[in-house]
């Protein structure tokens, strides 16, 4: 009798085992195919949450408008940005605000974001005249800003990219453009993909 209530332990202890171990395998295959691009998630920066890859095509972008208090508003896609002055970024990576890395590039390829608002120009009135902001926005409405200063005084403005390419590839799954802040300490809550908008503000 023992050795048969001895079997049927063993047996329920196996089949228990196999469950667990077939959950586990699907909960892994579930957690790949909700990787975006290298980075799994909405817009919404915190590394975290997760999007069906299929589910992310309604976000993806393949232009940009540049609006707002400018004097040239411009519609831009990547074509427009091969034709503006290229820049290659080596080793770029997205951190959290957690500090957990999420992305590396070893290459990007993209245009100065103060290059594209000197495209636009600018609604100045004089050279003192620098009470503005710029949002870059995504599909998702989730925004990025920028102080003037940051862009025209600061090395800030040095860092600042719409890329079009990383690693010698066209940008797809997270729109053509991506904004990114190259010198911010948590690159992530900058790192604006899915890109649809730049507009310039004025500070009321």
């Amino acid at each position: 009798m023992k050795k048969i209530l001895l079997t049927i332990s063993t047996a329920v202890l196996i089949l228990v085992f196999i469950i667990i171990s077939n959950n586990v395998t699907r909960t892994s295959e579930t957690n790949k195919s909700l990787s975006i691009g290298g980075m799994a998630g909405t817009n919404t920066r915190n590394c975290m949450m997760s999007l069906q890859a299929e589910d992310s095509m309604k976000f993806i972008s393949s232009q940009i408008t540049v609006n707002g208090d400018v004097d040239n508003p411009l519609i831009l896609n990547v074509d427009s940005l091969r034709k503006m002055k290229v820049v290659t970024i080596e080793n770029f990576k997205v951190i959290c605000q957690s500090g957990a890395e999420t992305k590396e590039n070893k290459t990007c390829k993209g245009v100065l974001l103060r290059d594209i608002l000197d495209k636009a120009k600018i609604s100045q009135s004089d050279h003192k005249d620098r009470n503005f902001y710029i949002v870059a926005r995504a599909t998702d409405n989730y925004k990025a800003t920028f102080s003037w200063a940051e862009i025209y005084n600061n090395p800030t403005g040095d860092n600042v990219y719409v890329l079009f390419e990383e690693n010698e590839q066209p940008i797809k799954e997270q729109g053509d453009m991506i904004l990114i802040c190259k010198n911010d300490i948590k690159t992530g809550p900058r790192h604006v993909y899915w890109l649809k908008n730049i507009e310039v503000k004025r500070v009321d």
